[in-house]
């Protein structure tokens, strides 16, 4: 397995829980330190590259060797601020590595299966976000690029299935951990935003190291194509987090008749 983006975060906890998954890993990262460190640590292969750079690609799935079982593309960034002030530079920056670099490593293995013609069950995991299905605000070019590779994990799933080649996403929604850690250095705003999650707490890295897992293994052998919200409802919940008067709770609805629901519109 490789795994993007692996140096620090969340990208760092997946690699580790796949090496106890049993898992050859090669972290690959941007920061040649950083996946260094992180290989030495869990018992993995440290592997540099950008992915926004084909050749840099090409040279790290060379260094790692055999052609490996699973991608988790998980190398992203974010350049917050609001879209009448985000620069084209920084634009072009995410879309580069959260889009596009997505791809290039992506098409790099799946040219690799293809060439082993082994028909080998093998699987790619991209990362995506709650932000790709529910857009936040001063995001900048990050929404899109999700949104955008929950649909180009659709489109390779289609046209790498001949290879026995899977292709899913996870979308996680409030981790405690990776790029949104400083967020949750802020004791109210954690709080707050905990009080808004169903199931009442924030995610960990676990969380969604053990849904990439489950996507990457046989377990999910007939899933293709899929995004997997690993959010704790939070995406499902805007209703619920909308004022909304007791009266209209009662069995059969707000004019007094339990014998039978009014049809005056929607409910919500």
């Amino acid at each position: 397995m490789i795994v993007t983006g692996a140096g620090t975060g969340l990208g760092a906890a997946i690699a580790e829980a796949a090496v106890l998954d049993g898992h050859r890993v090669g972290v690959l990262d941007i920061d040649r330190a950083a996946a260094s460190a992180t290989a030495e640590r869990i018992g993995a292969v440290a592997l540099t590259a950008d992915t926004s750079d084909a050749r840099a690609i090409e040279a790290a799935f060379d260094a790692f060797g055999d052609v490996p079982d699973v991608v988790v593309n998980n190398a992203g960034i974010v350049r917050f601020g609001p879209l009448l002030d985000v620069t084209e530079a920084d634009w072009r920056a995410v879309v580069d590595v959260n889009l596009t670099g997505t791809f290039l490593v992506s098409r790099a293995f799946a040219r690799r299966v293809r060439d082993a013609g082994d028909g080998h069950p093998r699987s790619i995991v991209n990362v995506t976000s709650m932000n790709g299905v529910a857009p936040g605000p001063n995001a900048g070019a990050y929404g899109s690029t999700k949104a955008a590779l929950a649909l180009l994990t659709q489109q390779a799933a289609i046209e790498w299935a001949g290879l026995a080649l899977r292709v899913n996403a996870v979308a996680p929604g409030l981790i405690d951990g990776g790029m949104s850690a400083p967020i949750y250095a802020d004791a109210d705003v954690r709080r707050a935003r905990e009080s808004k999650v169903p199931l009442g707490r924030l995610g960990a890295p676990a969380d969604i190291a053990d849904a990439v897992l489950f996507l990457a293994s046989d377990r999910a052998a007939y899933i293709t194509g899929q995004t997997l919200l690993v959010d704790g409802g939070v995406t499902m919940s805007i209703i619920a987090n909308l004022p909304r008067p007791r009266a209209v709770d009662t069995v059969g609805g707000a004019d007094g008749d339990t014998g039978r629901a009014r049809d005056d519109g929607p409910a919500s």
